[in-house]
């Protein structure tokens, strides 16, 4: 993704092409959702601090297409700007100067799936 982004439209756009996959390679779909659903499951973290971590480790590893997916379920769980912004400093201290610039994207994503 470059320029202006657009997260609702990268989930989306994402999501389709996810869907073609489930058609074609439907064990390795339903292993990675499987994955999914064991590393956000309540436990003896909550689903909100565990969707947290997620984002931490989407903007330092650099996945626009990943943080939209995280910040559109911290969104619909209710996360305040505050706990995002706190994770993203976390982010950012441990991926430097890139995961900056991608933190910026994961508040983009947070103020237009708040909206």
């Amino acid at each position: 993704m470059s320029g202006i982004l657009a997260f609702k439209e990268a989930v989306k756009d994402v999501s389709e092409h996810m869907r073609s996959l489930r058609e074609t390679q439907p064990d390795l779909m339903t292993a990675f959702g499987q994955l999914a659903a064991a590393g956000t499951r309540e436990g003896a973290l909550n689903k909100k601090t565990r969707e947290l971590v997620s984002l931490g480790i989407a903007v330092a590893c650099r996945c626009d297409d990943c943080i939209a997916f995280h910040v559109q379920a911290l969104v619909k769980l209710g996360t305040s700007r505050a706990e995002l912004e706190d994770v993203l400093g976390t982010a950012v201290y441990m991926g430097g100067g890139p995961s900056m610039m991608y933190a910026t994207h994961a508040l983009a994503a947070f103020d237009e799936f708040s909206s």
